[in-house]
């Protein structure tokens, strides 16, 4: 379905972008498109975070359709059977959950609980049924919204999510060590990290899904597949970067491009920022570049046989939602309560977390 460019929510007005934050090129050359199934993914995934205990019933209902996190999975996975889209925003708003509850553990000095929640997701990873029951609610999410994940493509798919997402867990671990000890990373070492924790490779597996067919290995690593599914990543890791830097600033974040670049580079903030949207705009202009190539290789797949029309017709889903992956991740920044520092009691705190301070859970 069609979407205007900007929230999704009918009483809202449009959403004015900071000039330091906007990108005419979005705007104009990557319209905004929403997945009809959108309404009914926006209810059933708050129903789901309230039966799992995610987050507070009150904060479901402050704050849960503010924050749009199912807003930014229907504007990517565009053609996903519903079912397929339900899996991965829930599954997206546990992701998000997650990033909050390592956050608090940090902030509030909670290692023990920390390592006992690392080894269990590990764990559940690998055998998601048997800990649907888990009495950390974290973990049994986790368990619920892999194992539906892990429905819809043969096993191959499924170990290769797996091995994707442990390294993810690893990565949050070194972010971990790396904010106790007040560990800047520089700039190289962030890069390939942040490619790990902002979980580069598997919002591309779920592409797969999406488009009905696990793709063979030899046209996920061509480089006319893999360089557009990378730079769509990189610039929503580097785009989340920019408009983040004042909330990570005030919660003494230490993993930013910005943060590294004023430490490691001696620039200063201001030059921090416009080396940023440099990079991000260089993402775009690349993209567009690489997208083409990527259609060029779909078309070259479909070679008169059923299944080479089969797997190119998936590669032109998957590159299509590439694409869309940029304009959905440039609203979802103006729009979301997740990045609305000003508007925070306690500009360290975020409204929708839960911030206990006494105990490890």
């Amino acid at each position: 379905m069609p979407a205007f460019p900007y929230s999704t929510s009918s009483t809202s007005t449009a959403v004015a972008v900071p000039p330091s934050l906007a990108l005419p090129v979005i705007e104009a050359e990557f319209p905004r498109r929403l997945h009809a199934y959108w309404p009914r993914l926006q209810e059933k995934t708050r129903g789901w975070l309230l039966e799992m205990r995610l987050m507070p019933a009150d904060k479901v209902e402050q704050h849960a359709d503010g924050l749009r996190y199912t807003d930014l999975m229907a504007g990517y996975y565009l053609g996903a059977p519903d079912e397929v889209l339900q899996a991965i925003a829930d599954y997206s708003a546990w992701f998000f959950v997650w990033d909050d509850r390592h956050d608090r553990d940090i902030v509030h000095g909670r290692p023990v609980a920390w390592r006992r929640l690392r080894r269990a997701l590990h764990t559940a990873l690998d055998s998601p049924r048997d800990h649907l029951h888990h009495p950390d609610t974290l973990v049994a999410a986790f368990a619920d919204s892999v194992l539906r994940l892990y429905g819809f493509l043969p096993a191959t798919w499924n170990a290769r999510f797996a091995r994707h997402f442990h390294a993810v867990i690893e990565a949050y671990d070194r972010e971990f060590h790396n904010r106790t000890e007040g560990v800047v990373p520089t700039v190289e070492e962030y890069l390939a990290l942040r490619r790990l924790t902002f979980a580069h490779w598997i919002w591309t597996d779920l592409l797969e899904p999406s488009a009905g067919l696990e793709l063979p290995d030899a046209i996920r690593k061509n480089p006319a597949y893999r360089r557009p599914a990378l730079l769509s990543q990189e610039f929503a890791a580097w785009y989340n970067d920019l408009c983040s830097l004042p909330k990570e600033i005030a919660g003494d974040e230490v993993h930013n491009l910005g943060i590294s670049l004023v430490k490691h580079e001696g620039m200063s903030l201001e030059e921090a920022i416009a080396e940023l949207r440099r990079r991000v705009e260089e993402c775009i202009s690349e993209f567009l570049v690489a997208e083409q190539e990527a259609l060029r290789f779909a078309d070259s797949l479909a070679d008169g046989t059923v299944r080479g029309k089969e797997i190119g017709a998936a590669v032109l889903s998957c590159v299509a939602n590439m694409r869309n992956w940029f304009s959905s991740v440039y609203w979802f920044h103006h729009e979301s309560g997740r990045y609305m520092v000003d508007s925070w009691d306690d500009r360290s705190t975020p409204p929708y977390v839960s911030n206990e301070t006494a105990g490890e859970k």
